[in-house]
C-alpha cells in the first residue's frame, strides 16, 4: 500500500528508482482514490484513457536510465492547458467538444520529463471566478468540507492534490487563481514571476496577468515542478529570456519581512485568520526573521485596478469564440445571429458579465477608466520595486476569509471578488508569490499565509516556505 497522504515527489522517485513499486502501481493508486472520492468532490472533468500508455513510457525511462525527478509522477492538469488530442474546454460549454491540436509548452516539458497526466481538472469558466462554482460542468467541492467551495479558478487542481487524487497539479493564475484555492484546500500554490513559465498553449483570459502555476502538498514539490518548467520559450512573446532572469538581491540576508498592516487590518473581519496570521509572524520572528511595518499606499487600489484591466483583456480574448471559427456554433439569422446565439448559450453568466464590462471599459478609450487603471498599475509596480530595496519579503494572509459555503456568494459578484483582496498586487506587478498552509481553524478548515518577493526571487520564496513548513 502506497502512503499517498505523506507522499512527495522525491519520496515517490526514490521508491520508483528502487523498484519498491512501479509507475503503473503509483498511477493506479491515485486512480483508486479518484474512483473513491471524486464522485463527491468533482475535481476532475475527465480521466484520460491513455494513462496506462503513459506509465509504460515512464517505466521505460527508468529502465533505460533516462528518468528525471518527474518521471512517473501523476499530475492533474487544469482544463485550459492544451494536451494534444485531448478535450480542453476551459470549463465552458462554448468549447465543450474542442480537441487540442497541439501540446502547450509546459505539457511538452512535462512529457519530456516522463510525467503522467491523469486527467483534466475542473475550473471556473475561462478562469473567471473564485470558487469553481462558475464551471459549466458543475462545482468542485472542498475536500475538507463538501459543503464548502475549494476556491478558484484552479479549484479542481487544488482539490485533486488535497484529496490525494494527484500528487501535483498545474493550474493557472490571473489573480489569486492558484494561491486562493491552495489556501482553501490546505496545499501549496506558487504564482511565478510573470514571464517565467510559458503561456504558449494556454487558453488566454488576461494576457498581461495569466501565468501557469504549480500546486503541490509541499514547497519542495512545487519547487521541483517550477524548476522543470522555468525556461524561455520562443513561442511565447511574454516569455522572458533566460539571461534576463536575474534575481534582485536586496539587503543580502534574506531575513527581512515587511508587513503592510494598513492593507488588511481594517478589511480582515475574520478574527481566526487574523490571529493565525499574527501567530505565524511571531513564529518567524522567533527563528530569526526581522519583522518591519511597511506602507504601500497605492497597493490598496490593486483590486479595483485589476477589475478594470482584467475585463478589458477578457473581452478581447473571448471575442474569438464567435460560433464561426471554432467551438460551439448555433444557427441564427445571418452572421450576427450566429454570434448572438452561440455566445449567449455558450458563455455562462460570469463570462458574459466580464465581456460586457470589458467592452464598456474599452469603449471609453485611454481617457477613461482603463487608462487611469494602467497609470495606477504602474504606480503600484514602482512602489513595490522600491519596497523590495528595503525588505526581502512581503507577508500577508493569503485570503481574507475561510472557505465559504457553496452558493453563499454566487449571487453577489462583489463579495466573490473580495477573495482576491490580498492576491492582486503580485499579479499586477508580476512579482512571484507563494501560499503556504499555516494551520487549521476550529472548524477544521485550513489557514494560509503568502510570501511575495521581488522578480525572479523564487528561490528565496522556496527557502522561507520550507522553513515555515518546519516551524508551523
Amino acid at each position: 500500500m502506497i502512503d499517498l497522504k505523506n507522499l512527495t515527489i522525491e519520496k515517490a522517485h526514490d521508491s520508483l528508482k528502487k523498484g519498491e513499486y512501479t509507475c503503473k502501481d503509483l498511477a493506479e493508486a491515485y486512480l483508486v482514490m479518484v474512483k473513491e472520492k471524486d464522485q463527491d468532490i468533482h475535481a476532475y472533468l475527465e480521466i484520460y484513457d491513455d494513462v496506462l500508455a503513459q506509465v509504460e513510457i515512464a517505466q521505460k525511462m527508468f529502465a533505460e536510465g533516462k528518468d528525471t525527478l518527474l518521471t512517473g509522477i501523476p499530475f492533474s492538469i487544469k482544463d485550459n492547458i492544451l494536451i494534444q488530442g485531448q478535450t480542453v474546454s476551459a470549463g465552458s460549454k462554448i468549447l465543450e467538444h474542442y480537441t487540442a491540436p497541439y501540446n502547450a509548452t509546459v505539457i511538452k516539458e512535462l512529457k519530456n520529463s516522463g510525467a503522467v497526466f491523469l486527467g483534466r481538472a475542473n475550473m471556473d469558466e475561462f478562469a473567471m471566478g473564485s470558487s469553481t462554482e462558475h464551471s459549466a460542468y458543475g462545482p468542485t467541492k472542498n475536500p475538507y468540507d463538501l459543503t464548502r467551495v475549494p476556491g478558484g479558478t484552479s479549484g479542481g487542481s487544488a482539490a485533486s492534490v488535497a484529496a490525494d487524487m494527484a500528487l501535483v497539479s498545474l493550474g493557472t493564475e490571473t489573480c489569486g487563481s492558484v494561491r486562493e484555492p491552495a489556501a482553501f484546500c490546505g496545499v501549496v500554490g506558487l504564482k511565478p514571476t510573470y514571464g517565467g513559465l510559458s503561456r504558449h498553449g494556454v487558453i488566454a483570459m488576461g494576457n498581461s496577468l495569466d501565468q501557469v502555476s504549480p500546486i503541490g502538498k509541499t514547497v519542495s514539490d512545487v519547487e521541483i515542478v517550477f524548476k522543470t518548467l522555468s525556461k524561455h520559450d520562443k513561442n511565447d512573446a511574454t516569455s522572458i529570456k533566460d539571461e534576463n532572469r536575474i534575481p534582485k538581491k536586496n539587503n543580502g540576508n534574506g531575513k527581512k519581512i515587511g508587513i503592510p498592516w494598513h492593507l488588511f487590518e481594517s478589511d480582515l473581519k475574520d478574527e481566526q485568520i487574523m490571529q493565525n496570521f499574527k501567530s505565524s509572524v511571531e513564529k518567524l520572528k522567533n527563528v530569526g526573521y526581522e519583522i518591519v511595518d511597511i506602507e504601500l499606499p497605492y497597493s490598496k487600489y490593486s483590486l479595483a485596478v485589476y477589475y478594470i484591466v482584467m475585463p478589458a483583456e477578457v473581452s478581447t480574448n473571448l471575442s474569438r469564440f464567435d460560433g464561426v471559427r471554432y467551438g460551439l456554433s448555433i444557427p441564427g439569422d445571418g452572421v450576427s445571429g450566429v454570434y448572438k446565439q452561440s455566445r449567449t448559450k455558450g458563455f455562462g453568466s460570469e463570462a458574459r458579465r466580464r465581456i460586457i464590462l470589458g467592452n464598456y471599459i474599452l469603449s471609453k478609450g485611454l481617457s477613461g477608466a482603463y487608462g487611469k487603471a494602467l497609470n495606477v498599475r504602474h504606480a503600484i509596480t514602482k512602489e513595490t520595486e522600491k519596497i523590495f530595496k528595503e525588505v526581502d519579503f512581503i507577508m500577508t494572509p493569503t485570503v481574507p476569509f475561510l472557505p465559504f459555503k457553496l452558493g453563499e456568494k454566487i449571487d453577489d459578484p462583489v463579495a466573490m471578488y473580495l477573495c482576491d483582496l490580498f492576491n492582486a498586487p503580485a499579479n499586477l506587478t508580476g512579482t512571484p508569490s507563494i501560499a503556504v498552509p499555516s494551520g487549521i481553524s476550529k472548524e477544521g478548515l485550513p489557514f494560509s499565509v503568502q510570501f511575495t518577493a521581488s522578480h525572479w526571487e523564487e528561490d528565496a520564496l522556496f527557502e522561507i516556505g520550507k522553513k515555515f513548513e518546519i516551524i508551523k
